[in-house]
């Protein structure tokens, strides 16, 4: 059975992966959704009716919802649709023509293409839309830097081949990166496995004082569950489960990663980051706030006796970027590299697609105001590639223009002689 989930990019993503695609589908799976029905043309009212509705979404002063199914909407809020289409025509330029292509279609701009399904109802109304990844036409390396250094707020960017940097804009400074740190908990855990202290196929309960907020789903398994080391390992990288991530640190010990990144101490498990952001533990924030690092491990222990905030928290954007996870672009490089054996880190190829290349690892994280993308290659010819860009914007980010522009970078790398 299909399990059946609702996704959109503008959707609460605390410590989420950025998505591979944009997906407005009522019911799809992820993160290959599909239709109930096919998306194609054949079993709409017309190829013509669909694309003529396509181009309603780029062309016409303002969206309509009589051109959507209600259920539709009621899932994603015209004003969501909006900022989407608005998004991508921010990144792509101008928008030029829709072309038909293999029973879905490609939306052509001034500056790229997006790949799109889109289905019908009887009545004309859209009931499934799927805007894939948009894909920038070619663009020179110095473009893409410069597009970079003029997003608001703070990144950072490096591409490195070989070890050798080819693009490279504020390597060494520390930012936010989300989920990006769960690197250096792995970095930890396979230290202390090839030390044998651990073993992947050791069994570790589910513990319900370590559950935490999604991304992921171990949350709602039941306290007692019985995983290997292997599975909370790799739901830790290829979903972000976050209450995977509160297990493996709990094992390693905090002092273990502080060991790998000293700026981060003490080093926060999710569900403390949750807590200390809910605005009902503002006092508790602020006393964080002016903290030593010995007084802050003391007053992190008492959050363990507190509920867990609501998911809500995030709702009105960014919230007390400064209780996050820093690192440089130079530190995620090496966090990556160190870990890109592992099979599982290529579970998730995040931007790039695993075909072209001999191998794929990857790692993003976000919330509201924090945007990172770490991915490693190999290519066919053994050369090796690290990938990686962080934005920090406390007026948010716009991740359909970030987004983009790494899949530049991908292509720029992959296009290399």
């Amino acid at each position: 059975m299909i399990r059946i989930v609702i996704e959109t990019i503008l959707r609460l993503r605390s410590l989420l992966l950025v998505p591979f695609a944009f997906c407005l589908f009522v019911t799809c799976t992820w993160p290959h959704p599909v239709l109930a029905q096919p998306a194609s043309p054949s079993t709409m009212e017309s190829a013509q009716s669909a694309a003529q509705r396509l181009e309603q979404l780029f062309t016409a002063p303002a969206l309509e919802a009589s051109w959507f199914a209600d259920r539709f909407l009621t899932q994603i809020p015209l004003a969501q649709i909006d900022q989407i289409v608005r998004g991508i025509t921010n990144s792509l330029g101008a928008y030029q023509r829709v072309e038909a292509a293999d029973g879905q279609f490609r939306l052509i701009f001034e500056r790229g293409q997006v790949p799109t399904r889109i289905s019908l109802n009887r009545q004309g109304q859209i009931i499934g839309l799927l805007f894939e990844a948009p894909q920038l036409s070619a663009i020179a390396p110095e473009e893409i830097l410069a597009e970079f250094e003029a997003l608001p707020g703070e990144k950072h960017l490096l591409v490195l081949r070989d070890g050798e940097p080819l693009l490279s804009l504020n390597p060494e400074q520390p930012l936010a990166v989300g989920s990006a740190f769960k690197l250096q908990v792995l970095q930890a855990l396979q230290a202390q496995i090839a030390a044998g202290v651990h073993q992947w196929d050791e069994i570790m309960p589910l513990q319900a004082e370590l559950k935490s907020l999604p991304s992921g789903f171990l949350q709602t398994w039941p306290a007692g569950s019985p995983l290997t080391l292997q599975t909370l390992a790799a739901l830790m990288m290829s979903q972000s489960d976050n209450t995977a991530t509160d297990h493996v640190i709990a094992l390693v010990g905090r002092e273990s990663i502080e060991a790998l990144s000293p700026r981060n101490q003490p080093f926060l498990n999710t569900r403390e980051f949750f807590t200390l952001k809910a605005p009902e533990n503002e006092p508790l924030l602020q006393r964080y706030r002016q903290d030593t690092v010995s007084e802050r491990r003391a007053l992190l222990a008492t959050l363990a006796n507190l509920n867990l905030p609501s998911v809500d928290i995030f709702n009105n954007g960014p919230v007390a970027l400064d209780v996050e996870w820093f690192m440089s672009a130079t530190e995620l490089c090496d966090a990556i590299a160190a870990v890109a054996d592992l099979p599982l880190m290529s579970i998730n190829p995040g931007l790039a697609d695993a075909k072209d290349w001999q191998r794929v690892a990857f790692k993003g994280g976000s919330e509201p105001g924090v945007e990172n993308l770490t991915t490693y290659l190999e290519a066919a010819d053994g050369q090796h590639y690290c990938v990686t860009a962080t934005w920090n914007n406390p007026d948010g980010i716009d991740e359909i223009q970030f987004s983009t522009l790494y899949r530049g970078i991908l292509s720029l790398i992959q296009a290399e002689p």
